[in-house]
């Protein structure tokens, strides 16, 4: 588990103003979107995040406030067999309320095999709509919008995540590109993935291990697939006349040069 602190986190709604404008219907008040970083780690594992959040809030004040406004025809007897029709704000009377900061602790709970923009809620925890009327004070007015927390996964210095396969390069020599070799490749969660050859691997050979992608986030019981590349890594200098004669009869190969469109109209 780890623990993130949001500073300043106080949300306030979007001013309208009251008197002679004509209001609107109570809306809900504006959701807020922050970004989580997470590793490639914790959404393979899961993990719990404890987030500190500073808001504010409303809490029971004396008197009573005007809420729920809206506009209504009149009808005013001007006299006998006169009428006329007005528009009339009218609003009722809630109990009062003030804004004060709180602190409030959240649990966000990364899933295994949650995605890079997957959003997590927090209903009611967003921006208060509230309204300033003429007499310049604040009266709440409609629901808190919610608090969302959208992921934002890290880069990683071994494995690349597309959907739910993991990418991994292998840099090997040439002399285990030739004659074979053993390698164990550290995971997410730390157990050992084996790679055994026991052949020639060339440049950008790819090989893939099954199961041992990410985990899918709508069945945890099944998971991606890795896929490993190998790089050789020449050896550095300059042979003699004897080691270049050896390479030739020990491989049996001659010259050979083949030029062609590798790419193909790509």
């Amino acid at each position: 588990m780890r623990v993130e602190l949001i500073k300043g986190f106080f949300f306030f709604g979007d001013f309208g103003f009251g008197g002679g404008e004509q209001r609107r219907e109570v809306q809900k008040g504006g959701d807020v979107i922050i970004d989580l970083e997470v590793s490639l780690e914790e959404l393979y594992t899961g993990n719990f995040i404890e987030v500190c959040r500073y808001k504010s809030v409303a809490t029971p004040a004396s008197g009573t406030r005007k809420c729920n406004c809206r506009q209504e025809m009149k009808t005013i007897q001007l006299g006998p067999g006169r009428f006329q029709m007005m528009q009339q704000q009218v609003c009722d009377d809630c109990p009062n309320v003030r804004m004060v900061p709180e602190e409030k602790l959240l649990e966000i709970e990364i899933e295994p095999g949650m995605r890079d923009g997957q959003e997590y809620p927090f209903i009611a925890e967003g921006y208060i709509q509230y309204i300033l009327f003429d007499t310049g004070e604040p009266h709440i007015d409609g629901e808190p919008g919610d608090l969302r927390f959208r992921i934002k996964q890290l880069k990683h210095r071994t494995f690349e995540r597309r959907g739910e396969d993991l990418y991994t390069n292998v840099t090997i020599s040439l002399v285990d590109a030739l004659i074979g070799f053993e390698i164990d490749i550290d995971h997410l969660d730390g157990h050992k993935v084996k790679i055994v050859r026991d052949k020639i691997t060339w440049p950008g050979a790819r090989i893939r291990k099954k199961n041992e992608g990410m985990p899918s986030y709508e069945n945890n019981h099944l998971k991606g697939t890795m896929f490993v590349t190998f790089d050789i890594e020449f050896p550095k200098g300059e042979l003699t006349s004897e080691d270049k004669e050896a390479v030739q009869t020990l491989l049996k190969q001659g010259h050979k040069s083949h030029v062609y469109n590798g790419l193909q109209g790509y």
